[in-house]
């Protein structure tokens, strides 16, 4: 983790790669890419915007790790997979992992939903459909989108990715 987010420290001038918030494997592959101020920017622009950026993604998730919450992010990517299953058999099967790891009562990575929307979960995913988990998600990118998003936006990480990011652009201007 603190590998992860050195880049973020103030010592840093490799902010702009963005590569330690990826995984290892893909960790090489991103070295080349480079995060613009405007892009980083635009991560305020909405929540959506953030989530379909690679780094913001990436950026969210790292922070997330710093509140003890990155099991909603993990669960909205995991739905976000499952609704791209085509086959019924691995359907059943991504919902059933789904919902042992963060759905069912004292799951590894129990997200935070109130009884009624566990047990309608519980009741789609016996027999499982593409849509079975759009109620759930759409509960915890409320939660973060109203809660974590904010503070993301306020935070010292996101500060100084901005920061960083407009730091460099000023020294390639130069």
């Amino acid at each position: 983790m603190k590998t992860r987010l050195g880049c973020l420290s103030n010592k840093s001038d490799s902010c702009s790669d963005f590569s330690e918030f990826l995984p290892p494997a893909q960790e090489t592959a991103a070295r080349s890419l480079k995060l613009s101020t405007d892009e980083a920017e635009q991560w305020s622009e909405s929540f959506d915007v953030l989530l379909s950026h690679k780094y913001g993604l990436s950026a969210f998730r790292a922070f997330l790790k710093t509140e003890f919450s990155d099991e909603n992010i993990e669960f909205w990517t995991a739905c976000e997979e499952y609704k791209k299953i085509k086959s019924s058999a691995k359907l059943v099967s991504k919902a059933n992992k789904i919902y042992k790891e963060f759905i069912d009562v004292q799951a590894p990575r129990e997200v935070n939903i109130d009884y009624r929307t566990r047990e309608k979960t519980r009741r789609c995913l016996e027999d499982p459909s593409p849509t079975s988990l759009n109620e759930v998600q759409a509960k915890i990118y409320s939660l973060m989108e109203k809660d974590s998003y904010p503070r993301f936006l306020r935070s010292k990480m996101y500060q100084d990715i901005i920061n960083r990011t407009h730091a460099k652009c000023q020294r390639r201007s130069v």
